[in-house]
């Protein structure tokens, strides 16, 4: 079966695609229309708008953590039940790590038979869009540039200008042009994108976004160019998770907040598979843990956004500190390594964190670590499988802060191959039960990272249940 769908790219980032791909899934949602979203790579802030925007979880696919049939039986299963899947593609069109191209966009086009739909910035162009256009189709022809939205137009007479000269020179359709327009700007800070949490009025935005770009592009070509699609997608059955999680429930508290959201949401579901019910609380206003924890996930974010309030916040702290030092199994990555350490300093601005980690965060100005990121685990590593050896895992980071002043007993689960992580050679600090580190895991390319957190926390609980064997009911942990 053939699924309609599109790759909707830029000729370069900053072309305002993420924009236009999030005001087109709302205006086709509000059409009724199912809208799958995905977006190319790993991000975390675009994919939260597309979910809002579609209403259906947008799911990533990573050429570099993930296999070519990997991105294709993952593609297909989303695509189960959707009338028309938008990808949102990263940078430009053909911009990617590997030379020959293929881990870019356009080999994600290439790969799932997409139609491209580019967004052009036509800010100070009108002839000159005609040999851009020409050279995208002359660079690969084997990608289909079948339209192209004009992006940031200056008034009616850009736009009649702009249409001509494509017109005469090309046979590239026209599907829209979208006005220069407040409504349309999505708040920045100094590491992109702001969450759609972080904003109280992130769904009137998208709604209007929506509304805005019905009036200036033809949804119906866009459906029909997304139709045109071509390609046979074959998925193999998805696995019952009820099957899979045999063993009693987990009870996995998750960190869901202002300062925490950055998860997959096909990791979140792989937990879940696992045994796992994740229990969300709020580091901002909850004052204790949710009770009967048997586990943590303290997922990324922006703590230092949020320094004075979680330093408020002394009743969850003390007991986020007493259930790791009793040995709670816990999980951290990059924002939740930051609120476990003792301190963030921001802006000449200091704060007590948990302190459960014994080291101090310190934001800079510019990347510690960004990209992708190999590391390889070593022989401290907690979650192992019995009799394997450590493993290598992909990963990736981004982050502006560092871990200073960290006690130099502490152990690492991590050898960093490629990448930053704490200091250039290790990431993942260990406190009891406690990993944390600035490389974030996904659950793809072979890392089944969720099922094995989950068997370490089944283990440890059993460990402790035969050690207190007179405790009746409840979690080994306390969590107050």
């Amino acid at each position: 079966m053939s699924h309609p769908a599109l790759l909707v790219s830029a000729a370069h980032k900053s072309s305002g695609k993420t924009t236009v791909t999030l005001a087109l899934a709302a205006a086709l949602a509000a059409r009724g229309h199912a809208v799958q979203p995905f977006k190319k790579g790993p991000d975390y802030i675009d994919p939260m708008w597309l979910t809002l925007a579609a209403g259906r979880p947008c799911i990533n696919l990573d050429p570099q953590l993930m296999g070519w049939d990997e991105i294709t039986q993952v593609f297909a299963q989303r695509m189960r039940g959707a009338g028309i899947g938008l990808v949102e593609g990263n940078k430009g069109l053909h911009d990617g790590l590997a030379l020959d191209g293929s881990n870019s966009n356009a080999a994600l086009a290439a790969q799932l038979g997409l139609p491209v739909l580019l967004v052009l910035d036509t800010r100070g162009m009108t002839r000159g869009i005609a040999p851009l256009i020409l050279g995208y189709q002359a660079f690969d022809p084997s990608i289909r540039i079948a339209g192209v939205i004009l992006n940031h137009v200056g008034g009616p007479r850009h736009e009649g200008k702009l249409r001509a000269v494509i017109e005469h020179y090309t046979d590239v359709p026209v599907l829209g042009a979208v006005p220069k327009d407040a409504r349309l700007a999505l708040a920045e800070r100094h590491l992109g994108l702001m969450p759609d949490h972080e904003l109280g009025d992130a769904p009137e935005r998208v709604r209007a976004m929506g509304e805005l770009i019905a009036g200036c592009v033809d949804l119906d070509r866009v459906r029909a160019l997304a139709a045109s699609r071509r390609h046979e997608d074959v998925a193999a059955p998805i696995a019952d998770a009820t099957l899979r999680a045999a063993n009693a429930p987990l009870r996995i508290g998750i960190a869901r907040d202002k300062a925490f959201g950055f998860y997959y949401p096909d990791d979140l579901e792989a937990l879940a598979a696992e045994g796992a019910e994740l229990v969300p609380f709020d580091t901002l206003t909850d004052r204790a843990l949710p009770p009967a924890l048997d586990g943590l996930f303290i997922g990324g974010g922006f703590p230092e956004l949020f320094m004075a309030e979680l330093e408020a916040n002394v009743s969850l702290r003390s007991a986020l500190q007493r259930a790791i030092a009793a040995g709670l199994p816990t999980y951290a990555e990059c924002g939740g390594l930051m609120y476990l350490a003792r301190s963030i300093t921001w802006k000449e601005q200091r704060a007590q964190m948990v302190g459960a980690i014994p080291g101090d965060v310190v934001m800079h100005a510019r990347p510690v670590g960004r990209g992708y990121v190999r590391v390889e685990e070593t022989g401290e590593f907690p979650w192992q499988d019995d009799g394997h050896e450590p493993e290598l895992r992909l990963g990736h980071e981004f982050h502006h802060s560092s871990l200073q002043n960290l006690d130099p007993a502490v152990q690492f689960a991590y050898r960093v191959q490629r990448g930053h992580g704490i200091d250039g050679l290790h990431d993942g600090v260990m406190v009891n039960n406690l990993l944390a580190s600035y490389t974030h895991l996904r659950h793809s390319g072979g890392n089944d990272w969720p099922r094995r957190f989950i068997a370490f926390v089944r283990r440890v609980r059993e460990d402790a249940a035969a050690a207190a064997p007179l405790r009746v009911g409840g979690s080994t942990w306390s969590t107050r």
